[in-house]
Parts: C-alpha cells; sequence; structure tokens
C-alpha cells in the first residue's frame, strides 16, 4: 500500500523507504494522545510501534499503564469520585421534593473505589483493542530514544528490545509535583488520593488549581473536614477573577476551611495523625494532606539530551507549532510538551501530528477557544478570554455581561448556592470573545458555548438565539444589560 509522508516539509511516496525501517512511527507512552496518534497514523496506512510501562493506578517512573493519566489516575476516575460526593448534597436537597430520607446515610468508600478500579481497568482494556484492531503493535516496557531513528524498550523482565523507526513521537505524559519541604514523605499526590484504602476524616490539601479544588470538593462531599491552603488571595490562578471569588465562597458555603495566602512549611509525623505547620505559625493535625501544586513533564529517562533533543527547565520538549523537535525525526504531543495540559488538546496534537506525517496535509493545533472545566462542587467551566485577558488584547472597549441566579432547583430544596454565567464582548466589533459558568451542568452547557465562539459568534447572534424554558443554559442568550463597560488597558492588573 502506497503511503504518503512528511519528510522534511515535502510529501514523498515513502512505501520503499519503508523498508529501512521496522516501523514507520513509533510511539513512547500509550496514553490519550499517544494512542490517538498511533492510531490515526495506522490508518494512513504507516506501520506502527507503541510502547508503555506496565499498568498500576499508582504511577511512578517506572509503572503506568495504557490509557495514561487520563483513564487511570486523572480525569476517569476523579470524575467518578466527584458524582459520588455529589450524591450526598443530592440526597440531602431530595428532602424538600418530597423523598422522605432517613437521617443517617451510610456511605462505602470501598464500593465506590472497587467501581472506579473496574472502570479503569474497562477504559485500559478498550484502548488496547483500539491499538489491536488499528494494527498498532503493543509493547510492554519502558521505552527511551537512543538515536534520530532508533528507539530501545526495557521489558519488564529486563529485557532490552532495540527498534528504528523513521519518526518517533514522545507522548509520556507528566507526573505530579512533591514541593521539597521536610516531612514532604508524609504527604500524597493525586495518584494515591484515587486509590486510599480508608476515606479521610481530616483532609489538608496544598494548592490553589483545579485538582486541588477537586479534591477539596470531593473529601468535603464525603464528610472528611478539609482545610485548603494556597498561595495567593483566590484559588485557580489564571482563571477569570471574577468567577475565582465565585468559587471560593462555593468551596467555603459547602464547609471547605480556606487559607489563602498561606505556605504549608513542615509536615511532622505524630501519634494522632500528620502535623502541619504553616509560613503563619499554624498547626492543624490531619489524617491526609495532598500536595496539588502542579505537574512536571516526564521526560527524565528517555535519554533525550544524548540525542540532543532540546527541553526546557522544566523539562518539557521543546516543539515548533506542528509538534517538531530541533530533532526532523523526532516529535512530541500532549503534557510532556507543557503546552496545554489537557486531554482533548493532547488528542487533537495526536490527530494533526498524524495528519501531518502520514497523511498528506500540513495541519498544526488550533489552541484559540478550548473550552475546559474545574470539576468543584459546583463545578466551574469558560471558554475564550477571561475578563482580563480581554482588556489586555482588545485594543477598544469590553463590554461584560453577568447573571447570578438561585437556581430552580435550590428554589425548592432550600440550597443557597448561586449560579453565576458570563459573557465578555468586544464593544466594536460585538464578537463574544470569553464566556464562564460556575453552577450545576457548568460543563455540559459550555461545551456548546464553545461552538458558537469557534465559528466567531457576535452578542447579537447570541441574543437571537431562541432559549430553552426552564433551563439555566437559557440565561446565556438572554442576557440583554451591559453589567460593566471596560476601557482596554485601562485596569491595573491584580495580584490574586
Amino acid at each position: 500500500m502506497a503511503r504518503k509522508m512528511l519528510v522534511d516539509g515535502d510529501l514523498n511516496q515513502t512505501n520503499n523507504e519503508g523498508a529501512e525501517y521496522d516501523f514507520d512511527l513509533f510511539v513512547i507512552g500509550a496514553g490519550s494522545g499517544g494512542v490517538r496518534a498511533a492510531r490515526f497514523s495506522a490508518n494512513y496506512g504507516a506501520k506502527v510501534g507503541i510502547c508503555e510501562l506496565p499498568f498500576h493506578p499508582i504511577s511512578s517512573e517506572v509503572i503506568g499503564g495504557v490509557g495514561g493519566t487520563c483513564v487511570i489516575r486523572g480525569c476517569v476516575p476523579k470524575k467518578i469520585l466527584v458524582y459520588g460526593a455529589t450524591f450526598g448534597g443530592e440526597i440531602e436537597d431530595a428532602r424538600n421534593y418530597g423523598w422522605e430520607v432517613n437521617e443517617k446515610l451510610d456511605f462505602n468508600w470501598k464500593k465506590l473505589l472497587q467501581k472506579k478500579t473496574d472502570e479503569i481497568n474497562r477504559l485500559s482494556g478498550i484502548y488496547k483493542r483500539l491499538l489491536s484492531n488499528a494494527s498498532v503493535k503493543l509493547l510492554e516496557g519502558e521505552g527511551k530514544i537512543v538515536g534520530p531513528n532508533k528507539v530501545e524498550v526495557t521489558q519488564p523482565d529486563g529485557t532490552k528490545l532495540s527498534y528504528s523507526a523513521k519518526h518517533i513521537l514522545i507522548a509520556t505524559g507528566s507526573r505530579a509535583h512533591r514541593p521539597p519541604i521536610p516531612g514532604q514523605e508524609l504527604a500524597i499526590t493525586s495518584d494515591e488520593a484515587l486509590s486510599l484504602d480508608d476515606l479521610p476524616k481530616r483532609a489538608v490539601v496544598f494548592g490553589g488549581g483545579y485538582i486541588a479544588v477537586e479534591f477539596a470538593s470531593i473529601w468535603r462531599g464525603l464528610g472528611a473536614t478539609v482545610d485548603l491552603f494556597y498561595r495567593k488571595e483566590l484559588p485557580l490562578r489564571g482563571f477569570d477573577d471574577e468567577m475565582r471569588a465565585v468559587v471560593a465562597r462555593n468551596l467555603e458555603g459547602r464547609g471547605i476551611k480556606l487559607h489563602p495566602q498561606t505556605n504549608l512549611m513542615e509536615l511532622v509525623k505524630t501519634d494522632n495523625g500528620i502535623k502541619v505547620i504553616t509560613d503563619h505559625g499554624g498547626e492543624l493535625i490531619a489524617d491526609v494532606v495532598l500536595f496539588a501544586t502542579g505537574r512536571l513533564p516526564n521526560t527524565k529517562r528517555l535519554n533525550l539530551e544524548a540525542v540532543g533533543v532540546e527541553i526546557d527547565k522544566t523539562g518539557a520538549v521543546k516543539v515548533d507549532e506542528y509538534s517538531r523537535t530541533n530533532i526532523p525525526s523526532i516529535w512530541a504531543v500532549g503534557d510532556v510538551t507543557n503546552r496545554m495540559n489537557l486531554t482533548p488538546v493532547a488528542l487533537m496534537e495526536g490527530t494533526c501530528f498524524a495528519t501531518t506525517v502520514f497523511g498528506g496535509e500540513s495541519s498544526k493545533p488550533d489552541y484559540r477557544n478550548i473550552p475546559c472545566a474545574v470539576f468543584s462542587i459546583p463545578p466551574l467551566s469558560i471558554v475564550g478570554l477571561s475578563e482580563e485577558e480581554a482588556i489586555e488584547q482588545v485594543n477598544g472597549d469590553v463590554l461584560v455581561f453577568t447573571s447570578t441566579f438561585n437556581p430552580m432547583k435550590n428554589t425548592v430544596s432550600g440550597r443557597q448556592e448561586k449560579t453565576i454565567m458570563k459573557l465578555v464582548v468586544d464593544a466594536e466589533t460585538d464578537k463574544v470573545l470569553g464566556a464562564s459558568m460556575c453552577g450545576p451542568d457548568a460543563p455540559e452547557i459550555m461545551q456548546g458555548i464553545a461552538v458558537a465562539l469557534k465559528c466567531g459568534a457576535t452578542k447579537a447572534q447570541f441574543d437571537s438565539t431562541v432559549g430553552i424554558h426552564p433551563s439555566a443554559a437559557e440565561e446565556f442568550v438572554t442576557m440583554r444589560s451591559v453589567s460593566r463597560r471596560v476601557t482596554a488597558r485601562g485596569k491595573a492588573k491584580t495580584n490574586l
């Protein structure tokens, strides 16, 4: 079968050249981006091999699993725990809807944990079948690059296998970062948090990002007392400041104790638990301490420096707009490049790679208007520019539309938790630049809004759209009054 491949920027017939190599493509890492790139490349006719570390829910430098972080120790198991944690509040709310609920509610952590494990095993198996169905050769073991067109795979029994490949793709993802404080070995990361034998009664979470906020919500929803420590004034740095404040209020409203502008200095093991000491001199005792202070690219054991692949100071692989490294035959996608670390983005990058290298069409990822969500309880979801980003980037004025309301469900249940929605609009062009929402079903609603922004929708087009009534989503097409008009570059940067 004739194949088209990208060779130094040109498309050439390479079915004869392919005989020089064991594979047209060899992928190191079978997470979301790596599996997508492998499958799509194979569908274009390439001979593809892929390697992945042995499976385990808690990753290390020598264990991982097909499916990667998202499937095994990230998005999927986390979302399952979020669902489990949400039911507690839902059951309480059900009382005012006529459901007679016993005063004592029993929760079985081990049952939820087993269901979570069953699901990630099922999904990992699906990933393996997808690779098999695409005729991709899957190898279990640790891969490293030993030359521009050479990889070495160390199998679990120590046997080393060498393969040549016309193209090599790095898709090894990232790992949780541990801040170097005394007693840090007493803490856990998100990996372990998803597989704890026992549900903690007292939890401390250190970090202000989405992982920290999500696990604080999970543990609080399952009945633990939770203290959340972070360095800034508000959690979720990089998100819209107004929405960050809403999330903080909701966390407090759900019973989570917030400790802004506070660092952890030391952890000490005691008979009663882990003693946490802060930079303000405060102390408290916890059953578990979670470090959620960011992630680092998995490049340490890939032998990149010896081969000459450039990495940055965090260890991320440097790539161009087509995901190509400084070595023409070596490419990288996903978290290992530290561009935009989201599973759907890794999928996009893997797709573009396959299309560019084997599909006969130059294709680069488009990072504009990518929606994302924080699965706190309730969740936050955004797409496009925040208000602060719009003010910084737009030449003219920015119009901000907001709507704050009590969801219909809450008016009966009695829960005092507002939903807030926001649109950021270019005053001159009427183009909607960004949208955000914090409230029930925010991610489900925002996916549809993302399509509108991708198509370049204007505020007038939002206004002319008929809403679905009664629903929270209809607020996005009924926000008629401008909440504020901001002159671009006229607002001082915040330090939140």
